[in-house]
């Protein structure tokens, strides 16, 4: 089937020309993807779409129109990507799988470099938190570097950590069974940095993008974290594991400090963190939070501009007050449910103060429920524009 689309010559309040066209081919991608691709008998359709022919006012507006489809493309791309990562079972997607798919992303992509940390090698680095998550767990974990080398050689790089939780079971606090099979979905913050930097291979950004993305299962055994427990992270800081559900945490934290060894510009993590952040917007706006007020601008304004929103909520100091240990430096879940996001933002905060750093919550926006389950492939949108306003900004010299 062949279309021909005038909608991108109508009229959108606060919106151009390009954003029109990116935005039909970013929903006409979405549109066509499918979950069937574990189904033995495909889903059938009838009349697939083969060509789709975008219509401008004007022939002067065709510069800006193919570019915009360019965007379009690269970012669906990367979306297409974190949504059949995230939709994938465990039994599936596991640790080992998330690094042979990264690994597969640098043999297509030159301006990619990947390197796995083993387990052996996180011990040696001190990964203590990392490594209290995975103990309950017959799967090896991960650690997986990815490099897109796109701007100057001494350009220092923005890094975007994703939470790599293949299947959480919540561990000794295990989880009530309704619904955990939606446990799989919490590598989507992982799967969002590999669909950000293809988006970012697709565009040929010219800056330097680091992915980070600490990935293990969350199982309960005889070997596995018990509450209670008091482990030592990277950066040498004691956590008493009160929680073994609130793992996110404990894996972001010592890769928070491996970040450190980049000198990054800015660091971003992203992660499907708390069902608190649900409570507070919803399925609608991810969360941001950050130590570095222009950089969460930064994040708004690519969320507005994409489509894919986010809201800020504060790290105060008086939360930080519920994050108080007898018996180590610092707890891993804030005293009482009272603001659940906000003092998981102010635990990661305690590991991200040598740099500029923000965090998203993706609980909300990372998946649907229901019968449209599936992932959703935010926030590689908004991180995506995050980083062509980045390359604009140092193009022009504005920041």
């Amino acid at each position: 089937m062949e279309c021909t689309d005038y909608l991108t010559e109508l009229s959108v309040k606060g919106r151009d020309l390009h954003w029109k066209v990116r935005n039909t081919v970013e929903v006409t991608r979405g549109a066509l993807h499918r979950t069937d691709q574990l189904k033995s008998k495909k889903d059938d359709l009838r009349r697939p779409l083969r060509k789709l022919t975008l219509m401008v006012p004007k022939r002067s507006d065709l510069p800006n129109g193919e570019a915009a489809v360019r965007e379009g493309e690269a970012i669906a791309e990367g979306v297409m990507l974190a949504k059949s990562l995230g939709d994938l079972p465990g039994n599936i997607c596991t640790p080992g799988y998330l690094a042979k798919q990264t690994r597969a992303m640098a043999k297509k992509y030159t301006q990619l470099k990947v390197s796995v940390l083993e387990k052996t090698q996180m011990e040696k680095l001190g990964m203590g938190a990392l490594l209290s998550v995975t103990a309950g767990s017959s799967e090896a974990p991960k650690f997986i570097i990815a490099e897109y080398k796109g701007g100057k050689a001494k350009e220092k790089p923005v890094v975007l950590v994703g939470k790599g939780i293949t299947f959480d079971t919540g561990g000794i606090s295990i989880k009530p069974s309704a619904t955990m099979d939606e446990m799989k979905y919490d590598m989507c913050g992982a799967a969002s940095v590999l669909g950000t930097l293809t988006a970012c291979a697709e565009l040929q950004l010219k800056c330097n993008v680091i992915g980070l993305v600490p990935s293990c299962e969350n199982m309960p055994s005889g070997e596995a974290t018990k509450p209670g427990d008091i482990v030592t992270s990277m950066s040498g800081q004691t956590i008493e594991v009160l929680n073994t559900d609130a793992e996110g945490r404990l894996i972001l934290c010592d890769a928070l400090t491996y970040s450190e060894r980049f000198d990054p510009d800015v660091v971003v993590d992203i992660a499907t963190l708390t069902g608190a952040c649900i409570i507070a917007l919803g399925h609608h706006a991810s969360a941001v939070m950050g130590n570095h007020p222009p950089l969460v601008h930064e994040l708004l304004n690519a969320g507005k501009t994409s489509g894919d929103r986010a809201w800020e909520l504060p790290l105060w100091n008086e939360y930080d007050e519920q994050l108080k240990s007898n018996f180590a430096d610092i707890p891993n879940i804030g005293s009482g449910r009272d603001a659940g996001s906000i003092t998981a933002g102010c635990f990661l905060a305690r590991f991200a103060k040598k740099y500029h750093w923000a965090h998203l919550d993706i609980a909300g926006t990372a998946w649907v429920s229901g019968t449209k389950k599936g992932a959703t492939g935010r926030p590689v949108p908004l991180l995506t524009q995050f980083l062509i306003d980045r390359c604009k900004s140092k193009s022009t010299g504005k920041k």
